[in-house]
């Protein structure tokens, strides 16, 4: 069975941190920052991707990150 890792550079670890952005619109403008994302990040290369976070939890993402 092929082992999983990071898809661009291989590496067995990740973490993650949450962030906060603004829509479009009014949001944008009075700098509402509600749209919240859970952000998995390889911690050798750096490459990550984003996760909304009301759909899912960190510990399912990052199986999903390695491709699990």
């Amino acid at each position: 069975m092929k082992e999983k890792g990071c898809i661009k550079c291989g590496h067995k670890e990740a973490e993650t941190k949450e962030i906060a952005t603004t829509g479009t619109g009014l949001s944008k403008m009075f700098d509402v920052q509600h749209n919240k994302f859970i952000v998995v990040y390889c911690t050798n290369c750096g490459y990550c991707e984003l996760y909304n976070r009301q759909t899912t939890t960190a510990s399912n993402v990052i199986d999903f990150f390695f491709g699990g």
